[in-house]
């Protein structure tokens, strides 16, 4: 059987093309058209059945010899697994604590205590503005005050004896009263001569020198202090993702120009959809122990909007699509032990997409074998060879 096929491909050839070298040398000196066109048509017609004829061969050969070559192709294994979705953002840090310092009190600013890159502390004095004589004043009003409180003592001493008027102790007491509000007053006024931080903090900025004088008021500001360990993100999130994005579900921040990246929760989200994009606002917390997070800088924020404990996931690649838009891949099954196994194409619904990976929700049980390697070229019902079984992830 072996040396009959050989001769028999042979006679077919030499059949098929016998005396052809001569009349297409014929035809071609003769230089008619038509005639090389329709013996063209005669010598591919004769083609595609020696293809045919040599297809027939081919198979009975391998079926003979028992050496079918079946193709080759790579499975995964659909196992259930965690999957956990981000939304991909952007936003930019900020701090609730970034203020400008003004003065209280118009006058030369005499001394200045810190500067910039200095940390300080709540209530710590950053400058002081000249009083203008205030103190003087206020040292007047407490010798006063204390006069009248004396007087207030002992005509209130002379009152519970049941000596002197009522009118002389009652007006005692309305001057101790009176000097007690003055000084109260003029303390408050003399406090503002002093500058102090508002919380605690970096000083930032000294805005204005020593020696300038300075009025309560727009352009007045003498430093900016910033507080870099209360530092947050705020997000826009499309109002699809409404029932999706919440209070502390987890959140991936990556800082491009720090190369840094950290890991925190929602901290909160809006109660208000913005009419101009059709969003609501996310605020993000941003642990800043380091200090290298600034204001303004620029974040790539990663929310999470998806999780499922046991979804099937495959590489999109392998995913292909029909005439009616569905989408399909090969399932490599009934294999045996010689890993010999038929390829069926399966339609599958997919879900959410994370990088190279794709969510499936319908059309592939778990313990299914998916072709990955060797799906382009396979078809429904062929027959395949499983070479190896992947991990999903490669």
């Amino acid at each position: 059987m072996k040396t009959t096929i050989p001769i028999l491909i042979a006679a077919i050839i030499l059949s098929s093309c016998g005396g052809k070298d001569e009349s297409v040398d014929s035809l071609i000196a003769q230089g008619n058209l038509e005639s090389l066109r329709a013996k063209k048509s005669e010598i591919a017609d004769r083609r595609k059945e020696i293809d045919a004829d040599l297809r027939k061969l081919d198979s009975v050969i391998a079926a003979k010899s028992g050496a079918e070559r079946l193709p080759l192709v790579n499975t995964i294994a659909a196992e259930p697994q965690k999957f956990v979705h981000f939304l991909e953002l952007q936003g930019d840090v900020k701090t609730k604590q970034n203020v400008l310092v003004y003065p209280e009190m118009a006058g030369t600013l005499q001394r200045v205590y810190v500067q910039e890159g200095d940390r300080v502390t709540k209530g710590q004095t950053l400058a002081v503005i000249d009083d203008g004589g205030m103190s003087s004043q206020l040292a007047q009003l407490k010798t006063q005050a204390e006069l009248a409180r004396t007087t207030y003592e002992r005509r209130k001493r002379l009152w519970d004896q049941k000596i002197g008027s009522e009118i002389e102790y009652l007006s005692a007491k309305s001057n101790y009263e009176a000097a007690q509000n003055s000084v109260e007053q003029a303390e408050s006024q003399l406090g503002k001569s002093t500058i102090k931080a508002p919380f605690s903090g970096i000083i930032d900025n000294v805005i204005k020198d020593q020696g300038t004088v300075v009025s309560p008021g727009p352009g007045s500001e003498v430093f900016r202090i910033v507080n870099l360990s209360d530092m947050y993100i705020t997000v826009d999130v499309p109002e699809i993702y409404l029932g999706d994005v919440s209070k502390g579900k987890k959140a991936m921040v990556y800082f491009p120009v720090l190369g840094d990246s950290v890991t925190t929760k929602i901290r909160e989200t809006g109660n208000f959809i913005k009419p101009s994009n059709r969003s609501f606002n996310v605020e993000i917390p941003v642990p800043n122990k380091d200090g290298k997070i600034k204001p303004n800088l620029t974040a790539k924020v990663s929310l999470n909007d998806y999780t499922s404990d046991d979804a099937i996931m495959i590489p999109s690649s392998i995913i292909s699509e029909n005439a009616e838009g569905e989408q399909f891949v090969y399932l490599a099954e009934a294999s045996d032990s010689d890993n010999e196994a038929v390829a069926k194409r399966t339609i599958i619904t997919t879900g959410k997409t994370q990088g190279a990976q794709i969510e499936v929700l319908t059309g592939i049980e778990p313990g299914s074998q998916v072709i990955k390697e060797g799906a382009r070229t396979v078809k429904d019902g062929q027959k395949v060879k499983i070479k190896e079984t992947l991990d999903v992830r490669r």
